[in-house]
């Protein structure tokens, strides 16, 4: 018989699964009984509503026709990292040669390898919350997790005042912009402050001989910004960052390639080496075909620009739409609202149910009884803040638009008024 007390590792054992592949797998399975269900969960694309470049589809093709399909150097083609560093220095005007330049299967792989590298088991990092996955990195790694509690009126990003109290015990601050859930950005002036703090703390650590704070830059959602948001990044702001700063970056979002699977990194060579070392292991190189593919399209300017007017365009309508229905639902009186889009593919969004009272008599407690009732009665699925770490009664939402179709978003509106409509306060009089 099998033994049901066999033992895994403590780290096994107490890893958690991650909250929004577990919830879009039970809003599938209502999906496949028959239920409607309109699902802004996932930060992914239909490829029928948001396909990858034409360009880029067809050479991927090609890569293969030519055979294209033996190991890859495991830091990535050289064709390609000369083409991202060429992108960089036209796009963003940031200068990394190749040998600073590390590729792999899509962004993940890397932000698991900065972790590994820079940190020692116990080491501190410092994330924002609201944020995607930081809590689980440090749980693989068995870091320390810093969690910095952000709120709306600071659009969910943290400043140098909030990181400030623990920064002299950290070994690394992670940060995200535009932020991964909230579609929202560090401004200059914010970026700015943060900035200064860490350099000034790698001074005295200099002074020290200790190991610097290293900042981790996740900004695989920057080409995409709407309408006056800006993005900045911290070695433009201050070149001596870059002996700090990891950038984490891909085509997965810009060009709606999340199965693609090309992301990249750039950095100091040094932990861009140990980096490479550790996914060398692991084998976590995207696929050679997409590679070669993804160094072509790379150097096609007018075709990338061509591409993301359009795919911005869309992007943006929808993520407008979905913001001007919940503010006229506000103005409505219900107790709703939204943050002003600004970037990448979300629009944070409150919907805030505690107390309220069902047809049957339930009354709402939390942001997973507001869940479920908007599933039920709105067939309508988004992912609470709590899954990327907020307090328990956060009452917001990250609302993803890859999926959304346009004709699809009023009737979506149609519904949630209808359901919110439904419920009353306890003992309201009739």
């Amino acid at each position: 018989m099998m033994d049901n007390n066999l033992l895994v590792s403590q780290m096994a054992e107490e890893l958690v699964g991650s909250e929004i592949i577990k919830l879009a797998f039970e809003i599938n399975e209502r999906i496949k009984k028959g239920d409607t269900i309109y699902n802004f969960t996932i930060g992914d694309f239909d490829p029928e509503v948001f396909p990858i470049p034409y360009e880029l589809t067809n050479h991927i093709t090609q890569a293969y026709e030519d055979g294209q399909t033996n190991y890859p150097p495991s830091n990535g083609m050289g064709s390609l990292r000369r083409a991202i560093s060429a992108f960089y220095s036209k796009w963003q005007g940031l200068h990394y040669d190749e040998t600073e330049i590390l590729v792999s299967g899509g962004s993940r792989p890397l932000i698991y390898a900065v972790y590994q590298t820079i940190l020692d088991p116990g080491d501190a990092v410092i994330f924002p919350v609201p944020s995607w996955n930081n809590n689980h990195y440090c749980h693989l790694t068995k870091a320390h997790p810093v969690m910095v509690e952000t709120s709306p009126e600071n659009n969910f990003m943290p400043n140098a005042a909030d990181i400030q109290p623990f920064i002299g015990q950290a070994a690394l601050l992670s940060l995200c912009s535009p932020l991964n859930p909230t579609g929202t950005v560090l401004t200059e002036e914010v970026l700015r402050g943060i900035c200064q703090m860490v350099l000034a703390e790698n001074e005295k650590r200099k002074a020290k001989n200790d190991k610097p704070l290293y900042v981790m830059y996740d900004q695989v959602y920057w080409l995409l910004t709407h309408g006056e948001t800006v993005h900045c990044d911290p070695v433009n702001l201050y070149p001596e960052m870059k002996e700090y700063t990891i950038y984490v970056d891909g085509l997965s979002k810009a060009l709606a390639g999340t199965g693609v699977r090309v992301g990249w990194a750039c950095g100091p060579r040094k932990v861009i080496n140990k980096m490479k070392a550790i996914l060398s292991h692991i084998g976590a190189w995207a696929p050679k075909a997409e590679q070669v593919a993804t160094g072509k399209y790379l150097q096609e300017t007018p075709h990338i620009e061509s591409y993301l007017t359009d795919f911005k365009t869309r992007l943006n309508a929808r993520l407008q739409a979905f913001y001007d229905g919940f503010i006229q639902m506000k103005k409505d009186g219900f107790n709703v609202d939204a943050i002003p889009p600004q970037a990448a593919i979300y629009l944070t969004v409150k919907i805030n149910l505690n107390g309220m009272q069902t047809a049957e008599g339930r009354t709402l407690q939390s942001p997973s009884d507001t869940n479920a009732y908007l599933l039920d009665e709105a067939k309508l699925a988004l992912v609470p803040f709590t899954s990327f770490g907020a307090s328990p009664d956060s009452t917001w939402y990250r609302l993803s638009v890859g999926t959304a179709k346009t004709d699809e978003i009023e009737n979506v509106f149609r519904q949630l008024r209808e359901a919110l409509a439904k419920l009353k306060m306890p003992n309201a009089v009739m």
